[in-house]
């Protein structure tokens, strides 16, 4: 069964939307993809929305650009948690996406992630579904250490690289020890 959706304004936010995706894949979480435009298909996207539930669903990711009402008028529509990815255009910088969809009425939230933040809002979910599984919980302590290795890794190799850097400083200003 599909556990999370995926949508999206318009197709031409799966380049940001993908890696939403992509961070679901490496938990195995199912998803569905798809294109459902507030403003475009109204209908359609209440309809997906009031649905989403009874379909199995249990998280709906929804990124959008420009006014950005996707997430929104998704979360009006469903039970479900939404987490909004304010997608980045050509104006603005994703501002003006981050800024309609974090400023939401009383009653209607959506979780937000940063600008262009898909994955986050992938890991997010995988976070929301990992509440009520195990398994899911154990994965993304082991996701979370394999983040403070790395962090402990890319110190032991910056520390070296400026040893080294030091090293060769001292040898080009000749206060090297002999």
């Amino acid at each position: 069964m599909t556990q999370v959706g995926v949508i999206m304004g318009s197709d031409s936010d799966w380049p940001v939307m993908k890696a939403a995706a992509e961070a679901l894949a490496e938990f195995d979480v199912t998803y569905e993809v798809g294109v459902y435009s507030a403003h475009r298909t109204p209908q359609r996207m209440l309809d997906y929305a009031a649905s989403a539930s009874s379909r199995g669903l249990q998280v709906i990711i929804a990124g959008a650009g420009g006014a950005a009402h996707l997430p929104g008028m998704v979360a009006s529509a469903t039970v479900l948690p939404v987490i909004g990815v304010p997608v980045p255009l050509r104006y603005l910088d994703g501002m003006d996406s981050l800024l309609s969809i974090v400023q939401m009425p009383a009653g209607v939230p959506v979780a937000t992630v940063s600008v262009g933040g898909a994955r986050n809002a992938g890991l997010l979910a995988v976070r929301i579904l990992a509440a009520s599984d195990l398994d899911l919980q154990k994965r993304m302590a082991a996701f979370q250490a394999s983040l403070s290795d790395l962090v402990l890794e890319k110190d032991a190799a910056l520390r070296d690289l400026a040893l080294r850097d030091a090293a060769l400083r001292a040898v080009a200003d000749g206060t090297a020890d002999n």
